[in-house]
């Protein structure tokens, strides 16, 4: 079955993506700078819609080593997010030497039991993505979020070809990063995924130059679209085949 995933990171975005037929959500806050974790309030109003959510868990901006303050952190978000009632997390961790914290990352998988994990594209970053792939097997990760370690997934399509062969029937690959409507037939059918996720986010207003002097604005604006979730969404359910 197909699914498309689109990240949001606002209330306005939430509801573009559910009006354009998003097939499930991944929430977060800041998605200019790859997002981090929604704040409570979000979560909850998230949480009144029909379609699967899938809270990011990412404490701060930069890279995925943690220490045991941010690991608190993380866990308690978890805990927050299962008791709003979202479907999952996408949570993720590595050691300084480029491999999954296993360590760190039994911890938050036990806090998230019952949910739906997803591995997020810290994997991008591991030095052996086989190896990482059957660790997050053991894990008991439902999917991995990947470019297939490139710096988009159409770039990135034939490792992503290679993670679908090797954890087909044990573990789901979506694809993500920079896909479109133009562009996701191909990745399909290169690919094999069955799963994709998008921003579909195009330009919004102009800033209000009050607001950008005062710095609570920036140069620019992006939102979450309605109409480009329904086009890509569109091109999903036609072009998708069976594997």
């Amino acid at each position: 079955m197909s699914v498309l995933e689109v990240c949001v990171d606002d209330v306005a975005g939430l509801n573009a993506a559910a009006e354009g037929g998003a097939d499930r959500i991944e929430l977060c806050a800041s998605l200019d700078l790859g997002g981090v974790t929604a704040s409570a309030g979000l979560m909850a109003e998230a949480s009144k819609l029909a379609i699967p959510v899938i809270a990011l868990i990412r404490s701060r901006v930069g890279g995925f080593t943690y220490d045991a303050a941010e690991e608190r952190v993380m866990l308690r978000d978890i805990e927050r997010a299962g008791e709003l009632g979202l479907a999952g997390v996408a949570i993720g961790a590595l050691t300084r030497d480029g491999r999954l914290d296993l360590a760190l990352l039994q911890g938050l998988v036990k806090r998230a039991q019952g949910m739906q994990l997803t591995l997020h594209r810290a994997f991008d970053l591991v030095r052996d993505q086989s190896q990482a792939l059957e660790d997050a097997i053991a894990l008991g990760f439902h999917r991995i979020l990947t470019s297939g370690g490139a710096l988009t997934a159409p770039e990135g399509a034939a490792q992503i070809a290679s993670l679908v062969r090797q954890g087909r029937g044990r573990i789901g690959i979506l694809a993500g990063s920079g896909i479109t409507a133009a562009n996701a037939a191909e990745l399909l059918s290169a690919t094999g995924v069955q799963e994709l996720h998008a921003s579909c986010r195009g330009p919004g207003a102009e800033p209000d130059p009050e607001l950008q002097a005062f710095g609570f604005a920036g140069s620019s604006q992006r939102i979450t679209s309605a109409s480009m979730v329904r086009e890509l969404k569109a091109r999903v359910l036609r072009d998708i085949r069976p594997i």
